[in-house]
C-alpha cells in the first residue's frame, strides 16, 4: 500500500468518533473549496497544497469530491518545469484523487520524470532543482509522488543513506544534517520510509524517542523543548508508533481529549491551543489521529 494510502486509510475511520459532527466536518471542508475549483489556503487563495488536503478530507469522510470544479483547476498546471517538488507531488496527489481515468499515464510519467531534478548528491531529494543536500520530508514526499504517479521510486538505496546521515545520536531523526536533535514529523516520516522499504532499523529507539514527546494531556510536542503539543506532531507520532506497533492503551483517553480540544464547532481542527485559524490541512491531520485513535 502506498504512503498516503495508508494514512487515508486511517483517516477513514474518524468517522466513528465523528459520527453526530460529520456533517459538520463536511461542511467545514466544502467552505474551503473557491470558485476555481482549489482550496483555500490561510489566505484564503487557492493553493496546491491545501487542495491536497481538502480533496483527502472528503475522501475520508466519503463524500463526494468536487470532480468538475478540481479537473479546471489541475489542468492550468502544465508548466511542469518551474514547479518544485512540493508542488509536483500535490499536483500529483490531487489528480490521483480524481475518478479512474482522470489522470492521463502520460501526464504521470511526465511529473514523474521531474522528480529526479530534485535528487541530491546525498542520495536525498530537497525542494529546489540543483540542492545539494536532502532533507526527511523531500524522501518521503518524492516516494509518495512517484506512487501517486504508479511509479516505483528510483534508486531507494540512495534514500536509506540520506535517511542515516539524518539521524541523531538520540535514536531520531531531523530534517537538516547537523542537527543536534530530532523532529517529532521528521521522525515519524522516517519510520514510514524505513517500514515501507523494509529497511531494517532499531525501532526501538524510534518508539521511544516518539513516546518521551508526549504531553501530559495527551498531544505529542514537535522536538524537545517546544512550548506547547501539536496536531500535526501529533497525528504524525500515532501513525508512526502505530506502524511500529505499540500500544496506545496507557495514553489513548488523553490523545482523544487532546485532539477534541482543538475541534471548532464550525467543522474544522485547529493547529494547537494558541492557533485561532482553521484550514483543511489541520482537519485532515484531526480526521488522522482521530482514526488511530478508533482503533
Amino acid at each position: 500500500m502506498s504512503l498516503r494510502k495508508e494514512m487515508l486509510q486511517v483517516a477513514r475511520l474518524a468517522r466513528t468518533p465523528l459520527h453526530d459532527v460529520i456533517d459538520l466536518v463536511v461542511q467545514f471542508v466544502l467552505s474551503q473549496l473557491n470558485t476555481d475549483g482549489g482550496f483555500k489556503n490561510r489566505g484564503g487563495e487557492s493553493d496546491l497544497y491545501y487542495t491536497v488536503f481538502g480533496l483527502e478530507s472528503l475522501h475520508a469522510l466519503m463524500y463526494e469530491i468536487p470532480v468538475a470544479q478540481t479537473l479546471g483547476y489541475l489542468e492550468q498546471f502544465t508548466k511542469l518545469n518551474e514547479m518544485d517538488l512540493i508542488e509536483l507531488c500535490c499536483l500529483a496527489r490531487c489528480w490521483s484523487n480524481m475518478p479512474e481515468g482522470s489522470f492521463d499515464s502520460l501526464l504521470a510519467k511526465s511529473i514523474g520524470d521531474q522528480f529526479e531534478c530534485f535528487r541530491t548528491p546525498d542520495g536525498g531529494y530537497c525542494n529546489q532543482r540543483g540542492g545539494t543536500k536532502g532533507t526527511v520530508y523531500h524522501c518521503f514526499m518524492a516516494v509518495a509522488g512517484y506512487q501517486d504517479c504508479l511509479l516505483e521510486a528510483k534508486q531507494p538505496e540512495d534514500i536509506k543513506k540520506c535517511l542515516d546521515k539524518l539521524q541523531t545520536k538520540d535514536g531520531a531523526y531531523a530534517n537538516e544534517v547537523g542537527m543536534t536533535m530530532g523532529t517529532t514529523t521528521s521522525t515519524a516520516a522516517a519510520e514510514s520510509l524505513l517500514r515501507h522499504f523494509q529497511w531494517k532499523e532499531e525501532s526501538s529507539h524510534i518508539a521511544h524517542w516518539l513516546m518521551a514527546r508526549q504531553h501530559n494531556k495527551g498531544g505529542f510536542f514537535a522536538l524537545p523543548g517546544a512550548p506547547l503539543p501539536d496536531l500535526l506532531s501529533t497525528a504524525t507520532a500515532l501513525h508512526a508508533l502505530a506502524g511500529l506497533k505499540i500500544p496506545f492503551d496507557l495514553f489513548k483517553e488523553n490523545c482523544l481529549d487532546y485532539v477534541d480540544s482543538l475541534w471548532s464547532n464550525r467543522g474544522g481542527f485547529h493547529g494547537n491551543w494558541l492557533d485561532d485559524q482553521l484550514d483543511c490541512e489541520y482537519t485532515y491531520y484531526g480526521l488522522l489521529a482521530l482514526g488511530h485513535l478508533s482503533l
